[in-house]
Parts: structure tokens; C-alpha cells; sequence
């Protein structure tokens, strides 16, 4: 696939992704140069990939959010190609939190996907050297988890 006569770069790469993901066409936005690109996640591996392939080509972070019952991975994937950044989002449950580890695309990955799972516990499979980063070995719990209990710290109102 080229670009058209008069397409611009973000028209052709949103255009790109919808002849990959046709049935997440209508949830990918690309409005200011910023695109987010929410996926299941027994795809999120296979998305990114194609991703890559097509011109992301840097990895910039993965962080996670706790909602409650599930967490949201989001990664921050860039594109010299095309100028523009994208969000590339997937929701795992709780319950299962574990995700297929993306450092065999983007050996970056390694160091970030470490620091998920020691402050939020998501495991990453198949992740190179996937042991804690940011807290001893033997330290109990995943801080930035909501439901984290620790007595030495001041409870936080909960007024956000």
C-alpha cells in the first residue's frame, strides 16, 4: 500500500491501519498526530508487530493503570516515518494479569516491562530477565496497585 496523489502522511497511515484492523477502524483516532489504537489483548503482540513493520519504529514507554478489576497496559509507540506518535492500548483483567512480553520487537521494552511488573505485578511472558527492578527481591506486594496495603504509609484521601 503507497500513499495516494495528495494524501497526506497521517491520511495514508490511518488508511494503513484500517486495512489491518477493519473492525477497530471505527475506534482508532489519529486527529492531532497523536493516534490511540485500543486492542484485545490476545492481539496485542500481533498489532504491534504490524505496527513496527509498517514504521513504528521506536518504542517510547509501557506503563499500566489499575481500574479496580482490570488493569490498562498502555504503550507509547513512535514513527519517524509518519511524524506522529500513537497510544496502543489493552485492558487485562486482574485476575490473569499477565501479557506477552513485546522485547522481541523493541529490546527497550525490557527495562519498562520490568518496572510494570514490579510496581503493578503484570507479568510479562517470555520477558528476557523478568525479576524486580525498582524494589528489593523480597519486597511484598505491587505499590502502585490500589488495593497495595502497607502501615508505614499515610493513607491518601480519596477525593480524585
Amino acid at each position: 500500500m503507497t500513499a495516494r496523489s495528495g494524501e497526506s502522511s497521517l491520511e495514508y497511515l490511518q488508511r494503513k491501519l484500517c486495512s489491518v484492523y477493519p473492525d477497530l477502524c471505527p475506534l482508532f483516532s489519529i486527529e492531532f498526530a497523536d493516534g490511540v489504537l485500543m486492542v484485545p489483548r490476545s492481539v496485542l503482540h500481533k498489532a504491534a508487530e504490524d505496527l513496527k513493520e509498517i514504521g513504528f519504529e521506536r518504542f517510547g514507554f509501557v506503563t499500566a493503570v489499575d481500574h479496580g478489576d482490570d488493569f490498562e497496559l498502555v504503550y507509547r509507540l513512535q514513527s519517524g516515518t509518519f511524524g506522529v506518535g500513537l497510544f496502543l492500548k489493552t485492558e487485562v483483567p486482574r485476575c490473569e494479569a499477565v501479557m506477552e512480553s513485546l522485547t522481541d520487537l523493541w529490546p527497550a521494552a525490557g527495562w519498562q516491562e520490568r518496572e510494570v511488573y514490579d510496581m503493578f505485578g503484570i507479568e510479562f511472558r517470555d520477558h528476557p530477565d523478568l525479576r524486580r527492578i525498582l524494589l528489593p527481591e523480597d519486597w511484598v506486594g505491587y505499590p502502585l496497585r490500589k488495593d497495595y496495603k502497607d502501615d508505614s504509609v499515610i493513607p491518601r484521601p480519596d477525593y480524585i
